[in-house]
């Protein structure tokens, strides 16, 4: 997203809303590039802003249905949203944490290519989450 947000948002075909201008500045400036609605309300009560919960979960929503950001539902109930910034990766969720950790491995690529491949069809696109734990 360039300076711009309202044009952004506009061209999005999104009202520009102070909630929605908010919350797209948080995704874009938090360390956390996976976040929940209730983390996003979270960081708003922390910092004295007033933004409600059920506002949070109306944008994300609208922000999804735009493209802006993807959203991910992990096992466990466990959804987090995060920019939809075009480049693909995989996740992987610590089941003790929480934490979803990004990454990209090249040979796990091609393999699911060559799977796909190998049962005669071509791979448009896919969504790789492994679920870890910490080594005891």
């Amino acid at each position: 997203m360039t300076q711009d947000k309202p044009k952004e948002l506009r061209k999005l075909g999104l009202k520009v809303t102070v909630p929605r201008l908010k919350i797209l500045q948080m995704l874009e400036e938090s360390e956390n590039r996976h976040m929940s609605a209730e983390d996003v309300y979270k960081s708003f009560l922390e910092s004295g802003e007033d933004v409600g919960l059920a506002t949070v979960y109306r944008v994300l929503t609208q922000f999804e249905s735009a493209g802006l950001v993807t959203k991910h539902n992990f096992d466990g109930g466990h959804s987090v949203f995060e920019l939809a910034d075009g480049d693909h990766h995989d996740h992987m969720v610590c089941i003790d944490s929480g934490e979803v950790i990004e990454f990209v491995d090249e040979e796990i690529e091609a393999l699911q290519k060559r799977i796909a491949d190998k049962y005669g069809y071509d791979l448009i696109d896919h969504n790789l989450v492994l679920y870890v734990k910490p080594r005891s």
